[in-house]
This record gives C-alpha cells, structure tokens and sequence, in this order.
C-alpha cells in the first residue's frame, strides 16, 4: 500500500509539475507577445521589461532573447545586445535572424571581421536572405574592401532588386572606387525605389561633389538633412561642399554644427582644420587635425594637412614625420605642400663637416 502511495504521490507530483510548467510557459509566451508590441511601438523601455519577465518564466525561449536583443541594440546598449544575441543562438544554433543582428550589433561595435562571420553564417542557412549578402557587403565596405563588397551587393539586387539600400549601398561603394557615373545610376535607382532614405541623398551628393558638381551635392545634402537632422556626417559633408565652393563661413558653420552633433566625428575635426588654415589660424589647425588623427590615426589626409600646417610654422621636422605618415598611408600630399617644402628644405642648414 505504501508502495502504491508513492507511485500515486510521484505521479500527482509529475502532473502538478507539468501542470506549472505549462503556466509558466503561457506566462511567458504571453509577456513575449506583449514585449514585441511594445518594441513595433517603440517602447523600448517596456519592450525590454516584458521580455524580462518572459524569460523569467520560461529561459529557454530563443526568440525572447532575440527580441530583447533587439530592444537593447536600439537603445544603444550594444554589449547587452550582443549578450542577448548570444544566449539566442545558444539555443538554437540555426536561428539565422539571430545571427543577422548579431552582426549588425558586431558592425556597430566595429568588429567587422566577427559581423561578416556571422552574415556568412546567415548566407550558409539561406543564401537567398538578400539582407545577408547586403549586410555583408557594408562590413566588407566598412573594412576597405570594396570589390567584394560589390559582389555582394550585386547579390543582394539580384535577390530582391526593390530594395533601395542595396542600391544605395552598391552606390557609395562604387563612388569609393571612382565609378561615378555608375554610382549616380545606382543612387538615382535607390531613389526611385524610396526617396525618404537620408543615405541614399548623401550618397548620391557624395558622388556629384565628386565629379564637380558642388550645387547638385550641396541640394542632396539639403535634403539628407532635412530627413534627418541629427546626422553629423550629413553636416560634414556639406560643409566640405561649402569649402570647396570657397563659402568658409558657411563650411565654418556646418563643421561646427557637426561637431556639436558628434565631438568624435574625425572627418569634420580635419575639414575645420582646413578652414582655420585658409584662415591663417595655424595654431588652431593644428590642434584640430591633432585631434581628427586622435580619433582616427589612420586618416592620411589629416597627417597632409597637419604637415602643411607644420611647414607654415617653419617646423621642417614635424611636417616631414606627418608627410611620411600620409604617405604610408596611401595619402597623397597637396602641390602646395610640396612647394613648400622643397623651399623649406633648401633653406635648412647644411651641416660643416669637421676638418680633420
């Protein structure tokens, strides 16, 4: 009898367990469904509350740590993202959402090398994810590798050619490379497609700066701006359009209104740099092309311009190192520095040698 006493209590235990088990697994499954309403909403903060809750009912649940990693990733808590993404393919070694926006969270951390891991991964489950080889294509552009990011974007169009960051993308990588006509097609393509991306305007001005045509940039810039006016990079940009139209105050102006945006943004340290030297502001361009090359010590152009700089203070040795560096670099240096060297050092004097 006490046998059977404990069969039945074992059983009665076993369906009480089971019984929990399946509240807590609709518990979790209905804060999940409320989590993902807040996040199509925006509601991060409640978004990321319920997704708690969800897992603390039920951790197995890959999806809830995806989704939560997405709350996380776009509140800008990369490293609780990446965490999250983690743990969601940990349960499911497969989920190839998951590795898609782990990668996003590898880009924006600047780990490109782990963020095309995991778009490959991605490609491996579904090569016909056109998002996959699109991602993949930005972190190869990201890394300088512009051929095959090409290649993938070439990919991505051919998967689904209604994308128009595809053709965006596929756009400023070819602008990198010179292909100016077929970037404008590229970005002309995009816009059709839609016409309220603010990248694909500052693409598309990059590429008319390029050729030369300062009033076309300066018009897209506008408009990129105008869609989104939070972007420093936008200012930048057409701040540099400004200088190049020889508008300094208006350049000054944009370069100063991105750094406010974004103090760590290296291009606009080094574009104001310029206007202080235009300006015979030596001092001052110095320490902003210092800075530009603190924030980015691989910009070769800002060791040109420094150099520059350096030579209009009579300081041959300085500027000689930050020419060597630009060209290390695969810089190039300005005609008027090379001028201005070559004056420069035939004035140095030359050493006596001893009589012995």
């Amino acid at each position: 009898m006490r046998r059977y006493w404990l069969i039945l209590f074992l059983f009665v235990s076993t369906a009480l367990i089971a019984q929990a088990q399946t509240s807590r697994t609709a518990s979790a499954a209905s804060y999940l469904e409320r989590g993902n309403s807040w996040l199509e909403k925006g509601e991060l903060d409640r978004a990321i509350a319920d997704y708690d809750l969800a897992i603390a009912f039920d951790s197995r649940v890959a999806v809830t740590y995806h989704n939560r990693c997405l709350a996380r990733q776009r509140k800008g808590d990369l490293e609780g993202a990446l965490s999250d993404c983690n743990r969601a393919i940990e349960l499911n070694p497969r989920y190839a959402e998951a590795y898609l926006n782990r990668g996003v969270v590898h880009c924006a951390l600047g780990d490109f090398d782990a963020a095309i891991n995991d778009f490959s991964k991605v490609i491996e489950i579904n090569p016909r994810d056109a998002r996959a080889w699109s991602n993949r294509g930005v972190a190869r552009g990201q890394q300088g590798n512009d051929a095959d990011a090409i290649t993938d974007f070439n990919q991505a169009i051919k998967l689904d050619s209604r994308k128009a960051n595809a053709w965006s993308n596929r756009c400023y990588a070819r602008y990198r490379q010179g292909a100016l006509d077929a970037a404008l097609a590229d970005c002309d393509r995009a816009l059709k497609l839609d016409s309220h991306i603010a990248t694909i305007w500052k693409n598309r001005g990059l590429a008319r700066q390029e050729k030369g045509d300062l009033d076309g940039a300066i018009s897209d810039f506008d408009r990129a701006i105008a869609l989104d006016p939070q972007i420093a990079e936008f200012y930048s940009n057409r701040g540099r359009a400004w200088l190049l139209k020889r508008e300094v105050e208006r350049a000054l102006d944009d370069f100063n209104h991105a750094l406010l945006l974004n103090p760590k943004l290296a291009e606009a340290w080094n574009h104001r740099g310029v206007v202080w030297l235009a300006d015979q502001e030596i001092a001052r361009a110095i320490a902003d092309f210092s800075e530009a090359l603190k924030l980015s010590p691989r910009l070769a152009e800002a060791y040109g311009n420094r150099g520059l700089a350096w030579l209009m203070q009579d300081r041959l040795a300085e500027a000689e190192a930050d020419f060597a560096k630009c060209r290390e670099l695969g810089g190039t240096i300005k005609p008027k520095a090379e001028l201005l060297l070559h004056e420069a050092r035939g004035r140095r004097p030359q050493a006596i040698p001893r009589k012995w």
